[in-house]
């Protein structure tokens, strides 16, 4: 029996990548499997391998594809001659008469099902290898999209074919050691969803920069999804915790960064293109294209696809602008961090401080560092002037840039997010990248040595100059396992995602003020009381912070709370404790708008700080959101693996009224299983332990503190400095102190700081006195957990 040349999507599977190839059988897969749990997916046809093989054989085009390739080989002929040339063939050929005509009919068919005389349709190629787990063929074929007709659907058809033999595409498979005549393709035809008046984007199953497993990352712009992919727009990007979407009631969006996508594409009118790119509207521009019902949507679909192939994928969806409606366009397995073991890792750092300000920022890449001599290209035909090991520095890139990119040691471009094509090449080559810097071409000069840095976190950054650099390769199975649980200390979302493999016992502080420093930034009572901000430049920042919001006030619980979510959930369900905000009145004058709300305090080390601050009539309202920020990540979010901690409290009657305030403000301490702990850094912590551990759950030594305030000695002086130990035996004895009088009353005890890591005698001392748990910093944890282990041997 004769094959056929074309099958409806919801015929195929995942069986059928022979037949279809990848992208198709995908598609066909999730109708056919996935769309009873309501993934939505358009329906369409593909042409099979079949009709592609019977396009060469009518044409007679095999021979001269051979001789083509042939002198490619034998370097007769340059890829650009051999891909011009493979392409013409196809595209002066003629389709079949039985293959035209099944084309024909099932574009009639899809029209009457449809409602529409003549359906607009998107037109994409999907190669017979395409889309194995170990291979990425995303974008090395062609798509057309806005595809009206019968005629113009025959043309596209052959120019997918033709595509097969893009330069890239030939450069691809000849490094991916495929055989070039046994890879066929076949052509997905599906409904356009009318994403040009709507919006589009991609969706990966996991970190894409960490691998951590436990997120789904979403970008997203207006328009159709073709600028994302090319990088030429800078988009929304969503996070969501993965493990809360299980339950309904929860709301578990990690992270919601408004991009500026400043263009978009849409259907063209008139003339050859079907397509055309805009500027965008203000109003666009300042607003998310996804509301956070959708975006949970999306993420639920992720989950379910995920579940369904059993590996991390990389997705792309769409907005119908006209129905609201969402679907699901294309699926593949995701390249990168799917290969690789969860055995190792290998961490890269600057050594010491760079004394310059960075000359660019943009959206890290990986956490690699790379230096070298900047390249400024504009046309990817610059292959052969590229120096190896050069730094490319280009406005974006698209597939025509793979053979150049893989010279490079290090990319950074104009344009683009963290799923842009500059992006998703770079994780696959394993080279560092900045993204999205809005000014590398006329910042950058040709042969400007430079130092492309993603190891600061989220934030890539070039720097003038070569600075030194590390990198160590860690065998994490080689850490020991000790019985005291060791935790880290950690400062920011990026380090919490760097750390996920460690084999930590979760988080021993996490800092609330370096999260409102770094990323709220704004003064709690500035935007409360916006009214009274004087400060002319501090009103401007403000207002630039909080746009979208019509609350101000909400804008710091928002982000304050996804701050501390996104620190809490690459280590749930093992518990994260994160301490309240612990400013000093000059620190808390530093944040936007802050000066007006702060008193001048001689000693702020002793004055308004930690637990007097939450009941203070200067700063309860502020303290009021920071609970609200609290409630929203463990009861909406669903991170009820955080622990809430208080610093600096005096006395008992003052740990009364902060949880009195706490209570106010619908955080209780034992309701929802939330656990309260306190710092252990003043002598009164450990002079009256009981009292303390009959309102705590839990102690937290803060070695700094409690050996300045035991000693008497400023931590911060340089006169000093030769005083200031923690294994002086005074603050060695108010630890061993705290440690047997808490446990005699059921109470935990862990200390956070960097001695047991630097001075392995003190981790002995540590074991010995029978501490619950040690919190390091990550690059302290392996040092310390050996020295753990030793002391317990």
């Amino acid at each position: 029996m004769a094959e056929e040349m074309v099958l409806a999507l919801d015929a195929v599977g995942a069986e059928d990548v022979a037949r279809v190839g990848g992208k198709n059988a995908s598609l066909g897969e999730m109708i056919r499997e996935l769309g009873a749990q309501g993934v939505v997916v358009p329906g369409g046809f593909a042409t099979t391998a079949a009709a592609f093989r019977d396009y060469i054989a009518q044409n007679g085009l095999d021979e001269a594809m051979e001789r083509h390739l042939g002198a490619l080989r034998e370097e007769r002929a340059t890829l650009a001659q051999t891909g011009a040339a493979i392409r013409r063939l196809f595209l002066d050929g003629r389709f079949p008469d039985a293959t035209a005509e099944a084309i024909r009919a099932a574009y009639r068919d899809l029209a009457q099902r449809s409602g529409v005389a003549e359906p607009s349709v998107a037109v994409r190629s999907s190669a017979t290898a395409e889309d194995l787990p170990t291979a990425s063929f995303a974008g090395q074929q062609e798509t057309f999209l806005n595809v009206v007709g019968e005629t113009a659907l025959l043309d596209a058809c052959r120019r997918c074919f033709a595509s097969l033999y893009t330069d890239r595409a030939i450069s691809y498979r000849e490094m991916q050691g495929f055989d070039h005549m046994k890879v066929a393709l076949s052509v997905g035809v599906q409904v356009m969803v009318r994403a040009d008046i709507g919006g589009s984007g991609i969706m990966f199953t996991l970190d894409t920069e960490s691998g951590f497993p436990g997120v789904i990352v979403i970008s997203a712009a207006w328009g159709l999804g073709e600028p994302i992919v090319q990088g030429s727009v800078n988009p929304d990007r969503y996070s969501v915790f993965k493990a809360g979407l299980a339950h309904p009631g929860l709301r578990p969006i990690l992270d919601k960064q408004r991009g500026e996508k400043a263009r978009k594409m849409i259907y063209a009118e008139g003339g050859s293109a079907s397509t055309a790119m805009i500027e965008t509207t203000r109003r666009e521009q300042d607003s998310l294209v996804l509301s956070d019902e959708e975006i949970l949507k999306l993420a639920r679909w992720g989950a379910i696809i995920e579940k369904h192939y059993g590996r991390a994928m990389d997705i792309e969806w769409a907005k119908d602008g006209q129905t609201g409606e969402l679907a699901i366009v294309q699926a593949r397995p995701e390249t990168v961090h799917g290969r690789k073991a969860l055995t190792s890792m290998t961490s890269w750092r600057l050594k010491g401080t760079p004394k310059t300000a960075p000359l660019l920022r943009g959206s890290a890449v990986g956490e690699r560092i790379a230096v070298g001599p900047a390249r400024l290209v504009r046309n990817p035909e610059d292959i052969e002037s590229f120096p190896e090991g050069a730094v490319l520095v280009a406005e974006m890139t698209d597939p025509d840039w793979v053979p150049l990119m893989k010279k490079a040691a290090a990319i950074v471009t104009d344009h683009g997010g963290a799923t842009s094509h500059a992006a998703i090449v770079s994780r696959e080559l394993g080279v560092a990248a900045v993204v999205g810097t809005g000014a590398a071409m006329r910042t950058l000069a040709d042969g400007q040595e430079i130092t492309v840095c993603c190891a600061e976190g989220e934030e890539g950054r070039v720097y003038e100059g070569a600075l030194p650099f590390e990198t160590a390769e860690i065998d994490l199975s080689s850490i020991p396992q000790t019985r005291t649980a060791m935790m880290l200390n950690i400062a920011t979302p990026a380090a919490a995602l760097r750390a996920w493999k460690l084999p930590a016992a979760g988080v021993g502080l996490a800092r609330m003020e370096f999260i409102i420093s770094a990323v709220v930034r704004a003064h709690p009572m500035a935007l409360l009381h916006f009214d009274q901000v004087q400060d002319r430049a501090a009103r401007h920042e403000i207002e630039k912070l909080t746009r979208g919001y019509r609350d101000k006030a909400r804008y710091f619980v928002e982000t304050l709370a996804r701050g501390v979510a996104r620190i809490a959930a690459p280590f749930h369900p093992k518990p994260v404790i994160v301490r309240l905000s612990d400013f000093k009145s000059n620190e808390y004058a530093h944040l936007v708008g802050g000066a007006g709300f702060e008193p001048d305090e001689e000693n702020p080390m002793l004055g308004l700080r930690g637990a007097s601050r939450y009941y203070s009539p200067r700063y309860r309202e502020g303290f009021a959101l920071e609970c609200r920020a609290m409630k929203m990540v463990r009861e909406e979010i669903g991170l009820d693996n955080v622990i809430l901690m208080v610093p600096f409290c005096r006395t008992p009657a003052e740990a009364d009224r902060v949880l009195a305030v706490m209570a106010e403000n619908g955080l209780k301490r034992g309701e929802g299983g939330l656990q309260v702990y306190v710092m252990c850094e003043i002598p009164s912590n450990v002079i009256l332990a009981e009292e303390f551990a009959a309102r705590f759950d839990g102690f937290s030594i803060g070695s700094n503190d409690l050996t300045q305030l035991t000693l008497g000695v400023d931590r911060d002086s340089a006169e000093l400095r030769d005083l200031f130990d923690e294994r002086d035996p005074a603050v060695k004895r108010m630890i061993a102190d705290v440690v047997k009088r808490a446990h005699a009353c059921g109470v935990k005890v862990g200390l956070c700081g960097e001695a047991p890591s630097n001075h392995p005698d003190f981790a002995a001392f540590l074991v010995e006195a029978g501490i619950d748990s040690m919190s390091l910093n990550p690059d302290s944890f392996i040092a310390a957990a050996r020295a753990v282990a030793a002391a317990e041997e």
